[in-house]
């Protein structure tokens, strides 16, 4: 089979990596524009981009896939696009983490498979691995299936699963769904290629939407459950960061252990900081150790080298306006 590809940052490269070394033929690759990144924000090339040209395969960049797109620049890009697709020899496309909407006229073309970070039809939509942490689900997983206009509806050719442990951020659970995916497409891909291939419909019941991450969400209140803080933390790591702040300082918060015993003390009070006991914070329910922080232009650090450089016995995490 021969396989366009469309995708954009590392878990999408991933699985551009199976799908070449699995031996298929990959004439064109779809993927985001460059953009500004670094200190510097110099233009960077996405991750699938780089993979792409390390490996010879063409790349294609336009800004949109709508041909009915307001913006004269990304509607002349769609057409480019479409009348690329339409040129290019090719059986499937495999979607992976793109980042633009696949509309008709594209699906048309060529049968689309999409690897997608859930266990469909819970949580479609752009941020599945956070939700699936924040929400405290016991499990999530990896499925393949076949696009349709609407966001994440179609039906399913490959489901597998994995559960999501007590320490598991986002970070950890994403490399582990990129591998999963990757090379769960393959087969698919491989039952394609001898048509043996099954889909299956979405149940109806247990649709869930995770929506796109705001920055906003990342900032604690103490005021809630510890075990729930502890796993907006968990969810926020790498993107965007949970954090609380400290006398109008803002402390990033990258790892925390629950604490059994619950405190009368106000939630956000600091209940010790020092090399016996850690950093522990009163919460509304229970109480968390902090174990990992970073502040204003800092490293991340261990709670035992951060309160060197930054005293936090006796202070107490600020209340979100």
């Amino acid at each position: 089979m021969k396989v366009v590809f469309a995708g954009t940052p590392e878990f999408a490269a991933v699985a551009l990596q199976a799908i070449h070394e699995a031996g298929f033929d990959v004439p064109l690759v779809l993927t985001q524009p460059d953009r500004p990144a670094g200190r510097g924000l110099h233009l960077q090339p996405s991750a699938v981009k780089q993979y792409a040209l390390a490996h010879g395969m063409p790349v294609a960049q336009p800004l949109s896939l709508r041909m009915d797109a307001k913006d004269p620049q990304r509607a002349l890009e769609a057409k480019q696009a479409h009348e690329l697709l339409l040129a290019t020899d090719y059986d499937a496309m495999v979607v992976a983490a793109y980042g633009l909407i696949l509309p008709r006229s594209t699906l048309d073309i060529k049968p689309c498979i999409n690897i997608h970070g859930s266990l469909l039809p819970r949580w479609r939509g752009a941020a599945p691995i956070h939700r699936a942490i924040e929400a405290g689900d016991a499990e999530t997983g990896v499925t393949i299936m076949q696009m349709e206009e609407g966001l994440d509806t179609g039906p399913m050719l490959l489901i597998e699963r994995t559960p999501i442990g007590p320490h598991d951020t986002t970070a950890v659970l994403h490399d582990r769904l990129a591998a999963m995916g990757a090379q769960m497409v393959v087969k698919v891909l491989r039952k394609m290629e001898h048509g043996i291939v099954e889909a299956v419909r979405q149940p109806e019941h247990g649709v869930t939407y995770a929506a796109k991450i705001a920055k906003e969400e990342a900032v604690l209140d103490f005021s809630q459950a510890a075990r729930e803080i502890d796993r907006k933390i968990r969810a926020f790591n790498p993107f965007p960061g949970a954090h609380g702040s400290v006398n109008g300082t803002v402390v990033k918060l990258w790892g925390a252990e629950l604490l059994g015993a619950g405190s009368e003390a106000p939630a956000g009070q600091i209940l010790a900081a020092d090399a016996q006991h850690g950093i522990v914070v009163a919460c509304g329910t229970g109480a968390l150790r902090l174990t990992e922080l970073q502040k204003p232009g800092g490293k991340r650090l261990p709670a035992a080298e951060f309160i060197k450089g930054f005293p936090l016995e006796g202070l107490r995490f600020d209340t979100p306006a």
